[in-house]
């Protein structure tokens, strides 16, 4: 699959994820950052998305351990949380 399809795929499944605080992090957070992920980096977010939300929000909030796989620079960046909108 080439990488403009692979992309629009995820884009989906980072949008549907079924709650609106999921859909914000982490469609958010692929909405800021996918456009200069490299096939490694849509690798990870790929294999992130088969996960269930409640671990992903738990490890992007630093209310749980992140697992080694999922450690690093892309989890680092999801933990700052500055990619979604807050309304006032």
């Amino acid at each position: 699959m080439d990488r403009e399809t692979r992309l629009k795929r995820l884009k989906f499944r980072a949008w549907h994820r079924g709650t609106k605080e999921a859909d914000l992090l982490i469609g958010g957070y692929y909405d800021h950052y996918a456009a200069g992920w490299s096939e490694e980096e849509i690798a990870w977010f790929e294999s992130l998305l088969d996960l269930d939300d409640v671990h992903i929000m738990a490890w992007a909030m630093q209310t749980e351990p992140v697992p080694d796989r999922f450690a690093g620079d892309m989890m680092e960046r999801m933990q700052r949380l500055d990619f979604v909108p807050v309304s006032k």
